[in-house]
């Protein structure tokens, strides 16, 4: 692994008072099972920790994101299950630009600007299976590879070139079963731009899981405004105080690697340093199976002695995990099982590694607007062949009410408390008496690293 993934605690940061993820972690009994990154702590004192709101409200600032930020980094675009057949192809569209994924050949997946190099009409709609490109209002036809095919009355034109003609390619990666793409030529590769992130990450196979679940919703809120409320836990306590009995959310861990990489750990199964009184272990049992995992007979499980609330959880979702999606969960460390690890790779994937929060973020601007955004959310089962690719199914748009897909759970009212608030903090930005927005030092560091980033890119134009 490289430097910067070994680097060890050594800034001076606040910390909430009581145990730390790293103690949890390292007391308990499955602490030789804990996946290696895991226990590697990365604060970083980061400034300034105040901004301007102009960087949400805005449209000029949009559009230098749209140039120097959206046309310059690595996104991610689909999965592969999306595209398993020569001629899938998913359309990917950020603010202007669209770009069409395609698999060409059972090795190799190339993206194209979505264009007709004749007049400029948009070559696919939506996602599907195509033989080749076939512009709809002249007719002009690509190969899979990009090549022209025919150019109607080509005799017009004149010193016709058909390899003159062949699509404009984005860059393109796969990681972890995801696409990426770049349509910036001279970017690094996707494995410079992503740092130690696939170290970090080697430990949680997500190509081993598929897509059981794909919704989205537009939320009346700057893309940033949405992404930062996913990317820390400061706000729990006071938009989602249901969790709180079994949710350690001010002793949250927080980690900065580099330009591009961070990451939060949430312990589960404990109780908020927030609440004063203590409850027992089997109170903790009970409320986070009955709220959370919505498990029925919570009143017959008990917490023999030496076992922590956290055990009993863990134990019985390696059972119900590992059973629903055909897979043997009894080696996963109660952590993986039970936890909120969330990654972070800049400059809008969200990927959450445990097996009972199984779920990638992906927030983008709806369209040229800045006062709005798309929230999509994806959730991973594992599989017991790697190899079975299903069709995954279609994204579900929401319209208004979260609770309306089933397969979210419990995830569904949170979200609705979450998107209550974001609107609310978008029409505030633009009413602030003095034009600044103000970052914790610690439980909002991944906010504050962000932020460095963003203006890295928009400020080397």
């Amino acid at each position: 692994m490289t430097d910067i993934h070994e680097r060890e605690t050594s800034v001076d940061m606040p910390r909430s008072a009581g145990k730390s993820v790293n103690e949890v972690l390292t007391h308990e009994s499955t602490y030789q099972n804990v996946p290696k990154s895991l226990l590697i702590e990365s604060p970083e004192l980061i400034e300034p920790g105040v901004i301007d709101i102009e960087r949400y409200t805005s449209y000029e600032f949009h559009r230098r994101e749209v140039e120097h930020l959206w046309r310059k980094t690595w996104q991610m675009a689909c999965r592969l299950e999306h595209i398993p057949n020569v001629g899938d192809h998913v359309v990917y569209r950020i603010v202007d630009d669209s770009i069409i994924v395609v698999r060409i050949s059972d090795t190799e997946i190339r993206a194209y600007h979505n264009t007709c190099l004749h007049r400029g009409t948009e070559l696919r709609p939506e996602d599907g299976n195509v033989p080749f490109f076939r512009c709809p209002f002249h007719a002009w036809t690509w190969n899979l590879d990009g090549t022209l095919i025919s150019a109607t009355s080509d005799w017009d034109l004149p010193d016709f070139d058909p390899d003159n003609f062949c699509l404009p390619e984005a860059k393109v990666a796969t990681w972890g079963g995801f696409v990426f793409i770049n349509m910036d030529q001279d970017a690094p590769s996707f494995e410079e731009y992503a740092e130690n992130f696939p170290d970090l990450m080697s430990e949680f196979p997500l190509e081993h899981r598929r897509i059981k679940t794909h919704v989205a919703g537009v939320i009346e809120a700057n893309w940033k405004v949405t992404l930062e409320a996913f990317i820390e836990v400061y706000h729990v306590f006071a938009t989602h105080p249901q969790i709180a009995p079994y949710q350690a959310d001010e002793a949250t861990q927080y980690d900065v690697w580099g330009d591009h990489v961070n990451r939060k750990i949430t312990n589960g199964g404990m109780v908020s340093p927030h609440i004063s009184t203590t409850n027992d272990e089997e109170t903790i049992v009970r409320m986070m199976f009955s709220d959370f995992f919505s498990i029925d007979d919570v009143d017959a499980i008990s917490v023999p002695e030496g076992k922590s609330a956290r055990d009993i959880i863990a134990a019985k979702l390696r059972e119900q995990v590992g059973e629903a999606a055909g897979v043997d969960l009894s080696h996963v460390a109660n952590t993986e099982m039970m936890d909120g690890i969330e990654f972070f790779l800049f400059p809008n994937f969200a990927p959450w590694v445990g097996y009972a929060l199984p779920m990638v973020y992906r927030v983008r601007p709806n369209g040229d607007d800045q006062n709005s955004s798309i929230f999509e959310v994806m959730l991973l089962s594992p599989v017991e062949d790697p190899d079975d690719v299903e069709p995954p199914p279609e994204m579900t748009w929401i319209d208004g009410d979260w609770r309306v897909v089933e397969e979210l759970g419990v995830l569904g009212p949170a979200y609705n408390q979450d998107m209550g608030n974001l609107p609310r903090v978008q029409r505030g930005l633009k009413a602030s008496g003095n034009g600044k927005v103000q970052f914790l030092r610690y439980q909002e560091m991944r906010i504050r690293h962000f932020h460095r980033t963003l203006m890295k890119y928009l400020d080397a134009s």
